[in-house]
C-alpha cells in the first residue's frame, strides 16, 4: 500500500508563490484589491482540491488556476461594462412609458439572459462569493471568515 504524498507546498514555497502569483495577476488587472482577492481564491482552490498531493508541479498548477481566476474575473468585467454601458445610455435617453416599449423589454431579457449565462459558468462557492459580496456587501476576508464559523470543528472565538 502506497502512503499519499505530503502536501507538496511548504510554508516557504507558499510564500514565494503566493508572491509571484499576486504580481501576475496585479499586473493583469486594474484593481490591487481584485488581484489580493483572486490570490487568495487560487490558494482557497488550492486547499479545497482533493488530489493536490498528486500535483506534481505545483507552481505550474497554481499559476493554471489564476489564469483561469484572471479569464473569469476578464468575463465579469465585460458584462459589468456592457450593463453600466446599457444604463448610461438609459439614462441619457428619454423616459418613455417602458412597459409599452417591446424594444426595451426585448433588450432587459437579453441582459438578464447574459447575466444568467455568466452566472452559470461560475463554480457554485464563486456564485456564493459573489452574491454575498454584490447583495450582502461581504468583502473577501468577511466571506472567508463566515466560512469558518460555520465550518463544524473551525468556531472561532469573538
Amino acid at each position: 500500500m502506497s502512503r499519499p504524498k505530503p502536501d507538496p507546498l511548504s510554508a516557504d514555497a507558499f510564500r514565494g508563490f503566493y508572491t509571484d502569483i499576486l504580481y501576475f495577476l496585479r499586473k493583469r488587472t486594474d484593481n490591487a484589491s481584485d488581484a489580493a482577492d483572486m490570490t487568495q481564491d487560487v490558494f482557497t482552490q488550492w486547499l479545497d482540491y482533493r488530489d493536490r498531493a498528486k500535483v506534481e508541479q505545483p507552481r505550474a498548477f497554481l499559476f493554471q488556476m489564476a489564469r483561469n481566476l484572471l479569464r473569469d474575473h476578464w468575463r465579469k468585467q465585460k458584462v459589468r461594462h456592457t450593463v453600466h454601458s446599457d444604463q448610461a445610455e438609459m439614462d441619457a435617453e428619454p423616459v418613455t412609458d417602458e412597459q409599452n416599449d417591446p424594444m426595451a423589454a426585448v433588450q432587459r431579457l437579453q441582459r438578464l439572459e447574459q447575466l444568467k449565462e455568466v452566472l452559470a459558468e461560475l463554480s457554485p462557492r464563486r456564485r456564493e462569493a459573489l452574491m454575498l459580496h454584490r447583495f450582502e456587501g461581504l468583502s473577501q476576508a468577511q466571506h472567508c471568515k463566515r466560512r469558518l464559523q460555520h465550518e463544524p470543528g473551525t468556531e472561532q472565538p469573538e
